[in-house]
């Protein structure tokens, strides 16, 4: 999934909503009005869960996605933030604060005051906010071609270590995520086993502390056919190129991402339940955290009974690390922007049950727990 996100430090005032009663408060110094950093470290992996400054646990709420990425082939066209351009005359970054990098060090820094985890994707699948195209635009190819594109991937490789450099030092940073969504569809699924492979080694040589995960939708070959109700229907085919099970041993790869979106995918809601279980399973199997990184029902009388059903079933019935609605809306004194239909908002009774006490439930249980 996808949105036309303009200001990144918007899901950040959300965010600090849903989890008051499980993120830190910031600690100002009495003395000098700058951020006790004592508590704040980097976020590592214990087995099949995280240490959070310090403290091994479920989670739900406490991070937030914000993009790492903006790109345009043509400012002068470019209304929103961008970070990025790409074009025939080179590659360069956008210092101009008002819609440039600036915004997302803002974002960074009010993520490091309020004790939020931000997991930074450095590119996008779609074309929303300058996707992989804008990579192909100038370099040449096909979306699909971009995995392999020499030129496109050395300067996706140029901006990662703009970004990485940029933040290492932060305790913000939850991980480095290579793209949101990735698909290469009717490719093998080697193609992009072997991207991932290489990009996360590359990110790895540039900061080793902080963790690395791919960013994918989750999608299942016949290769995960012992996993109970893996059908052979589209969420198992592997048309769309991509291997959860074989991503996720990558030995760069710190943690599995998988999200779910029933009625685009045209299942039945009851079907996420099981999507949630077998991506349980192969962290099981492998040893490793997974993250159910994006999931929603669209507002409507359906949501709340159908995204219920799923946390509890994450919370029973599974050890998955942690697990992220798509998306918070935020309410602006213009009125409400809920960028997509999916948006839970602030100060509503889906946003009580489904964000404030989700997390709060998440944040109760055992971490020795072993489903």
């Amino acid at each position: 999934m996808y949105s036309f996100l303009k200001l990144a430090v918007s899901a950040l005032t959300v965010l600090q909503a849903a989890v008051v009663d499980c993120a830190p408060t910031p600690v100002e110094n009495s003395n000098s009005g700058e951020l006790d950093r004592r508590a704040p470290t980097i976020t590592t992996v214990d087995r099949r869960l995280f240490k959070i400054d310090g403290k091994t646990q479920y989670f739900a709420g406490m991070f937030a996605r914000v993009w790492g990425f903006g790109n345009t082939n043509d400012p002068s066209k470019t209304v929103d933030v961008y970070y990025q351009t790409l074009n025939s005359t080179g590659q360069y970054i956008n210092y101009d604060p008002k819609n440039g990098i600036a915004r997302l060090d803002y974002a960074v820094r009010r993520a490091e005051y309020y004790g939020i985890k931000l997991i930074l994707p450095l590119l996008n699948n779609y074309d929303d906010l300058g996707g992989i195209n804008t990579y192909t635009n100038v370099y040449g190819g096909t979306h699909n071609g971009f995995y392999t594109n020499a030129a496109a991937q050395a300067a996706y490789k140029r901006y990662i270590k703009f970004i990485v450099q940029r933040y290492q030092s932060s305790t913000a940073i939850f991980s480095w995520e290579l793209c949101n969504e990735p698909i290469c569809p009717g490719c093998a699924a080697s193609i992009i086993t072997k991207w991932a492979s290489d990009t996360s080694a590359y990110i790895k040589s540039l900061d080793s502390r902080h963790m690395v995960s791919l960013g994918d939708e989750g999608w299942l070959t016949s290769t995960s056919a012992y996993l109970p109700n893996a059908d052979g229907s589209h969420a198992y085919t592997g048309y769309n190129g991509v291997d959860f099970e074989k991503n996720l041993a990558i030995p760069t790869i710190d943690y599995g991402t998988f999200h779910l979106y029933a009625d685009q995918w045209g299942y039945n809601y009851t079907w996420g339940n099981t999507w949630a279980q077998q991506h349980n399973a192969i962290g099981k199997k492998l040893g490793k955290p997974v993250v159910f990184e994006e999931y929603a029902v669209q507002a409507g009388p359906d949501r709340l009974g159908a995204v219920s059903k799923w946390q509890d079933t994450v919370l029973s019935k599974t050890s998955l690390a942690g697990d992220m609605n798509w998306q918070f809306g935020t309410n602006f004194p213009s009125g409400n922007n809920p960028y997509d239909n999916y948006a839970l908002f602030y100060g509503t009774s889906d946003f009580k049950v489904l964000a404030t006490d989700h997390a709060a439930a998440m944040s109760r249980k055992t971490p020795t727990a072993n489903l």
